[in-house]
């Protein structure tokens, strides 16, 4: 068998767009030839350290071109890609490098003290520093210079695993999603259909490729179809102008805070953007005062629906319906199924909320080394539980009515309540705490902690943010953190976060805020 997977594309990228651009970072831009080169030489170094078919193999970095040299090496050998988000605590990184058995590690120069204090032991001997202006001297460098060019094309089929990208986990533990070739090449098709990605995009990636939207409604769909990848390291709203200016940029995605801080930049007024076609904005819904200003320089927004565990797209909403259907996650790509299902396993009609099920070749089989999550996360055999409650209306549009999960979205990072609540739960002073998302104008959500102190006790702001400090990203931390006296719960016992939201969930006088982020 041949390499059907992602290890195969670039090297088909090579024939078809020899000469044209892949990848510009900065001052360093690479042909399809070029890159084609490099994976080579980085999938026999990766083979040099042991790497074979089925091996783990770790980036922890942001946007940079040996990310995906490392993705599409991984997949010339049949290794498995396992990108890190470069926000997360050493605790939490460790955590994922042993449960997903990496045995190396890539790392931009940068975040070498992170790296060093996340790695186990057994890590230690396996790594590849890479300096952070791309092509400059580094280990990484090195390796490629030493290795040969031979391709290294393994049998990869569409149902071989190509990444393991980890994801919050509902009870405080993460889960490692098993994203095949397969997921992710469908999904890619999923876009370029849904989407009109064409052979000329040109593509501005400003959100972390460690983020499946990035990687997965970004990055991949455009190399697919022979573009050229822009890659920013973090989001700088002049950074952004300038570059859709000198860059030609098509398209751009973000979420909302993302677009709302371009059109308030002082630049923006003067800002060429002739060029773009298409702004995809994800996470929560497009505020009317964004909508109103794109729409202004000629704009609309496209939109969706989606998770890990889709690889990622759901569901598409277009800009020309953006209007019309504002409020809609938009309807099922092309490849992809949506049911919504109540509590008894029945299949809803149109206009009933229940639990959105999800089904197409993009979705997921598996978590890493989690046999009975896996079995839980499916209805009927082949039906992903969102964990999300929604419904569709008589047009098959997707609306999203509550989170079952109980899930914050901030500034684009997913956010799950249990997770900081057993952190929070460490803390001798604390009885129980609740997270709850409240709005923020900037990041659309931040988590809140309300906290009933234990007997005869009392709690700081200052002890808990202190505790959670390098325990937790720094996004998972409580922006305010208010004291009440009880909790409601149900007959039973559980959290009622409904009755939270509705009492904590808005603005809360001074005197009862212990702190404010």
């Amino acid at each position: 068998m041949l390499n059907q997977g992602l290890g195969s594309w670039i090297h088909k990228r090579r024939i078809k767009s020899t000469d044209r651009t892949a990848i510009i970072n900065g001052d360093m831009s690479l042909s399809y030839a070029e890159l084609a080169v490099r994976v080579d030489r980085l999938a026999n170094a990766l083979s040099e350290l042991g790497v074979q078919k089925g091996s783990r193999v770790a980036y922890l970095g942001n946007n940079h071109p040996a990310f995906l040299e490392t993705l599409f090496a991984c997949g010339s050998i049949g290794a498995i890609f396992v990108p890190l988000n470069t926000r997360l605590a050493p605790r939490e990184l460790n955590y994922a490098l042993n449960d997903s058995g990496s045995t190396v590690l890539i790392n931009p120069a940068s975040l070498e003290d992170l790296a060093t204090a996340s790695v186990p032991q057994s890590l230690v001997e396996q790594r590849l520093v890479v300096e952070d202006v791309p092509g400059a001297d580094s280990a990484y460098e090195r390796a490629l210079a030493a290795a040969s060019t031979e391709r290294h094309d393994a049998a990869v089929g569409l149902e071989d695993p190509a990444i393991i990208l980890y994801t919050s986990g509902t009870t405080g533990q993460p889960k490692g999603a098993v994203l095949t070739h397969g997921n992710m090449t469908w999904n890619s098709f999923n876009v370029i259909i849904d989407y009109d990605v064409t052979s000329d995009a040109r593509a501005l990636l400003i959100a972390p490729m460690f983020h499946v939207a990035s990687l997965g409604m970004g990055a991949l769909p455009t190399l697919l179809k022979g573009g050229t990848l822009v890659l920013q390291d973090r989001f700088e709203p002049s950074a952004v102008l300038e570059a859709i200016e000198k860059h030609s940029i098509t398209s751009l995605s973000g979420v909302p805070t993302t677009f709302q801080m371009l059109a308030e930049h002082p630049a923006w007024a003067g800002a060429d953007i002739s060029s773009l076609r298409m702004l995809t904005c994800g996470g929560s819904a497009v505020p009317v005062r964004v909508l109103d200003a794109y729409e202004e320089r000629g704009l609309g927004f496209s939109g969706g629906y989606g998770m890990t565990e889709t690889a990622p797209g759901a569901t598409s909403l277009q800009a020309e319906s953006s209007r019309e259907k504002m409020g809609s996650a938009g309807l099922p790509h092309y490849f992809t199924d949506i049911q919504i299902m109540d509590p008894l396993g029945n299949i809803l009609p149109a206009g009933e909320v229940g639990e959105i099920l999800i089904s197409g070749p993009n979705v997921i089989r598996e978590y890493w080394n989690r046999p009975e999550a896996s079995a839980e996360a499916f209805a009927e055999g082949s039906w992903l539980r969102s964990g999300d409650m929604g419904y569709l209306d008589d047009e098959g549009f997707l609306f999203i009515s509550d989170r079952l999960k109980d899930m914050i979205i901030s500034g684009g990072e997913n956010i799950y309540p249990a997770e900081v609540e057993q952190a929070i739960m460490q803390l001798d002073s604390v009885s129980a705490v609740a997270v709850i998302g409240i709005p923020d104008p900037k990041w659309g959500e931040v988590p809140r902690a309300v906290v009933v102190p234990a007997e005869g006790m009392q709690v700081t702001d200052a002890e808990i943010v202190e505790h959670l400090t390098g325990l937790l990203a720094r996004y998972k931390i409580p922006r305010s953190v208010v004291i009440a006296e009880e909790l409601p719960r149900t007959a039973s016992g559980k959290i009622r976060k409904a009755d939270l939201r509705m009492t904590y969930g808005g603005k809360i006088a001074t005197d009862q805020l212990l702190h404010r982020g």
